[in-house]
């Protein structure tokens, strides 16, 4: 018989799976909800009365803590005489103590379910995963963190799919959360994939699984284990409570996964442009010079020259070789626009999580800051190009440019955190930021583009076309995000040298 340890998000006890227990009970599974220590809420089925020793327990609640208790579910799960496979499943926050369970009872449990949850690793806390990032700061003396009320739950996932007398008993049930459960870290001795792993997507509250595909296709390597044999997919069109607001659909998902059922993704041919595919111009070599975070590609000229600045998307590995600078695609690039009498500058930046855009906007600035500086540039003519995941890096320059700043290049780019990038600092919005006073964009735009990203460019061009502001548009309908590395077509070839004229043209004019 198979054993489902169901284990909630912040602010939740057991009380939320009674209607998903119910069913899979009902299937032939048993179901083990679990009220992590401090989570009862104001009412339970047995009233409590919370004695001084409780209280201070409760404030003493930690990350480790909660995995005791997913610990002490597993061990009461495996006992009997109809003991068998156990399957943990973590929402949201939950994840954080099934996986910490996971790695202790290695031999006891078959498989993990990640319900609308992050991919926490060892040394994560899961402040850095939940919803809200803001809620540690409001922890209060008691280092406690309120629960929310009413249309504040939206802050912690869509509710779709809640009724209003769904959304009054999650208000009248809440429990604060210990804060000390959201800021200690996970530590992890195994992957927390070395063992079968299903994630069930809330299509209301993020993508689904075309998202994972992207992330797949033009993320950093260390997500392709999620192409792995043992990892399944589904999706759940609901928002972020589907044991309250579809706890049938969820109890069939759950028992399709136990039986190893589910969608399974594979790393595509489109993966990652930096791994020698080649550049799709064939570019002359040329001499390139290293300063600290910047490489130049200088043309052959005795007067100081326009320069225009490549900056990669991500996030990408810190440790992935080779650095998007040393790869065939962006010294490509820079040898490509210095054959046409622009110094070309390729840049390294940290951008390696969506919680790192304000690191990376940091190196993009100060690269500019050498770019300008040096002797064999032009420092009043200047050009941005940046790629992917990096085009939220473009805000802060369309907002308020400089006025040495001629053009902003965008390929392919994200012009809006997704739904789900909840880490991605609110600065980072450049369709917020486009006005009539940015400065000339040359758009390229990929015809087969991940749906995701595709939104937040027409919801860019939207703003434009509302503002004045001046875009030019280059569409490529039989590319791929990325394209450079893997669509070596006539059309795409073609709108490289069309994109790159029209960076020159804007460098150059009145000059």
């Amino acid at each position: 018989m198979t054993a489902f340890v169901l284990v909630s998000g912040p602010f939740t006890g057991g009380w939320v799976w009674d209607e998903v227990a119910e069913r899979l009970r009902k299937a032939g599974a048993a179901a083990y909800p679990v009220t992590l220590t401090g989570m009862a809420g104001a009412e339970t089925s047995e009233p409590e009365t919370e004695t001084e020793a409780e209280t201070e327990t409760d404030l003493e609640t930690d990350l480790e803590t909660h995995i005791g208790d997913v610990l002490r579910a597993i061990d009461e799960a495996g006992t009997g005489p109809d003991a068998g496979e156990v399957v943990l499943v973590g929402h949201d926050y939950g994840i954080h103590p099934v996986l910490g369970a996971a790695d202790r009872r290695a031999g006891r449990v078959a498989r993990v379910v990640y319900l609308d949850a992050g991919l926490p690793g060892d040394g994560d806390p899961a402040s850095a995963f939940v919803p809200d990032p803001t809620a540690v700061g409001r922890a209060g003396a008691d280092r406690l963190v309120p629960p929310p009320s009413g249309a504040e739950w939206a802050r912690w996932g869509s509710t779709e799919g809640l009724s209003a007398a769904v959304l009054a008993r999650l208000d009248r049930l809440a429990a604060p959360q210990p804060v000390r459960t959201l800021t200690q870290p996970l530590r992890l001795t195994g992957s927390p994939f070395g063992r079968p792993t299903t994630g069930v997507l809330c299509t209301a509250n993020g993508p689904g699984i075309s998202g994972v595909e992207m992330l797949l296709a033009a993320g950093p390597p260390r997500f392709r284990v999620l192409a792995s044999p043992t990892v399944t997919f589904f999706e759940l069109e609901t928002g972020h409570w589907p044991m309250l607001s579809a706890p049938g659909p969820l109890a069939e998902v759950l028992l399709r996964a136990a039986a190893d059922e589910g969608v399974r993704l594979s790393v595509p041919e489109t993966a990652s442009p930096f791994e020698g595919r080649g550049f799709l111009l064939d570019v002359p070599e040329r001499p390139s010079e290293r300063h600290g975070p910047i490489d130049l590609y200088l043309p052959e000229a005795e007067e100081p020259r326009p320069a225009v600045l490549f900056v990669h998307g991500g996030p990408v590995s810190p440790d992935q070789k080779p650095t998007p600078r040393d790869s065939d695609f962006f010294q490509g690039y820079g040898r490509y626009v210095a054959g046409l009498g622009v110094v070309g500058v390729t840049l390294d930046h940290r951008l390696y999580g969506l919680a790192d855009y304000p690191h990376a906007a940091e190196d993009l600035a100060r690269a500019l800051e050498l770019v300008r500086a040096d002797p064999r540039v032009d420092p009043e003519r200047i050009a941005l190009w940046i790629f992917s995941g990096g085009g939220l890096l473009a805000a802060d320059w369309l907002a308020a440019p400089p006025p040495w700043l001629r053009c902003v290049a965008l390929n392919y780019p994200v012009l809006a955190p997704l739904a789900d990038w909840r880490q991605v600092d609110a600065r980072f919005r450049p369709a917020e930021a486009l006005s009539a006073a940015s400065p000339p964009v040359v758009l390229t735009r990929a015809g087969l583009e991940h749906p995701p990203f595709q939104e937040t460019v027409d919801a860019f061009l939207a703003v434009a076309k509302r503002t004045g502001a001046e875009v030019e548009l280059i569409d490529v309908p039989l590319a791929h995000h990325g394209f450079e590395a893997i669509d070596h077509l006539p059309e795409t070839r073609e709108a490289v040298t069309g994109a790159a004229a029209s960076v020159v043209r804007h460098l150059t004019a009145g000059h």
